[in-house]
């Protein structure tokens, strides 16, 4: 197993963890991502209020997204007006922030303008190495899951892209596997 301080999971899609909102941002994208019902989009709700409550006065536009596609479009048209100072909390499942945390990325925002609150870290999209396909299921870094493009048995590495915010996953057997020789 890959030490923590030697992958690229964030310690909140680790296990649930709330960072503290940036109280030097001038502006602030609120992505409130998930389910509204239950138990997880009560947490989700919790996380988000107490962030309104930390930033007091400071302007906040805050969304109430019902998945993370909803939360990336309504990031990209805040972040379309925004100006030096912007900073995004997103609150949700930790598969969700990976989710948000790549469009976030690829739209140019740095580390220290994301804030993340994931209430729920059991859930993880799996990127296969050998066919490109992905698959979402409850399992932990290092546990295996079935790959639906290709069926190998893939597992779930200490590692996320940040560019996608997929786990990375391969052959879990891949040595045991007889190959063959090239002729």
């Amino acid at each position: 197993m890959v030490s923590p301080s030697a992958t690229s999971v964030p310690p909140w899609a680790r296990e649930p963890h709330v960072e503290p909102a940036d109280p030097t941002g001038r502006t602030h994208t609120l992505l409130v991502v998930g389910p509204g019902d239950g138990q997880t989009g009560t947490a989700v709700r919790a996380v988000a209020a107490g962030w309104q409550e930390e930033l007091g006065a400071a302007p906040v536009h805050r969304h109430d997204c019902a998945d993370a596609a909803v939360a990336v479009d309504a990031l990209h048209a805040d972040l379309a007006v925004a100006r030096v100072g912007h900073r995004v909390l997103v609150a949700g499942t930790a598969e969700a922030c990976l989710a948000v945390r790549a469009a976030a990325v690829r739209a140019g925002l740095a580390d220290d303008e994301l804030r993340f609150g994931a209430v729920a870290a059991d859930v993880r999209t799996v990127w296969c190495v050998h066919c490109s396909a992905t698959t979402t299921a409850a399992v932990a870094a290092g546990g295996v899951v079935a790959c639906p493009g290709c069926a190998r048995s893939l597992l779930v590495y200490e590692h996320v892209s940040r560019r996608t915010g997929h786990h990375l996953g391969f052959m879990v057997d891949a040595e045991d596997q007889p190959w063959e020789e090239s002729a």
